[in-house]
């Protein structure tokens, strides 16, 4: 079985207890984490009217749900390649296009979207840079794309280092006891290590011919928010 079928597997089984154990792991963090990442890619954007919104690797559709929450009259589409995850999803979320489909092959046409999210997912997508590729292929002119994620840090100080026990210590633990899968939450901080630094994916979005990208770090850099624009 190739590493993508087992990760989409991995997830399927734990489906319906992922958005409890997001909470209690993040501390109930990743929610204003998300929140501030769509008001500034809606600032960027200047425009809150008639959008297209399409969220990759959307799970059980958390970061859809803070999309509608900000926004009336637009289209929202949810792309995913696990079919337990889309089944929550669906089950939770109105008014939105769900497509089961991987992030390296977007079953959308060119230049459709104004604004693609893809939350804590992208460590998930093997050959990521052929996903931003897609990102790049589907966003309209002047579109934003807006990507949460847990990066590798090569350079932790102290802080870091504090952070980074309790991703690869107590975390596969806490996460194993609420999902009733260790092994999904044990491959979480392993995946983390093994992904790019944020600097590195900076350099994949400008090679991907994306402009003006931003990023910040969140609580001893456990979460990184990033920005990145096609021109207009």
């Amino acid at each position: 079985m190739d590493k993508q079928k087992q990760i989409v597997e991995m997830f399927d089984r734990i489906a319906s207890r992922y958005d409890l154990a997001n909470r209690i792991l993040s501390f109930g963090m990743d929610v204003g984490w998300r929140k501030e990442g769509c008001e500034l890619a809606l600032k960027r954007l200047g425009r809150r009217e008639n959008l297209k919104i399409l969220d990759v690797a959307c799970g059980t559709g958390d970061m859809i749900l803070h999309w509608q929450d900000r926004l009336n009259s637009c289209e929202f589409i949810g792309v995913d390649p696990s079919e337990g995850m889309l089944k929550v999803a669906q089950s939770k979320v109105g008014d939105c296009r769900f497509l089961q489909a991987q992030a390296q092959n977007l079953p959308l046409d060119d230049e459709s979207v104004d604004v693609i999210s893809i939350a804590y997912g992208l460590r998930n997508v093997c050959d990521y840079p052929l996903a931003l590729r897609e990102f790049y292929r589907v966003l309209k002119r002047g579109g934003v794309l807006l990507i949460l994620e847990f990066m590798h840090n090569p350079n932790p100080s102290f802080l870091d280092s504090m952070g980074l026990f309790y991703t690869q210590k107590i975390l596969p633990i806490l996460g194993g006891l609420i999902s009733k899968n260790k092994q999904a939450y044990t491959y979480l901080p392993n995946s983390i290590e093994e992904f790019a630094s944020l600097e590195t994916l900076k350099e994949d979005l400008v090679k991907s011919a994306f402009v003006d990208v931003w990023a910040k770090n969140y609580y001893a850099k456990i979460s990184s928010l990033i920005l990145a624009s096609k021109e207009k």
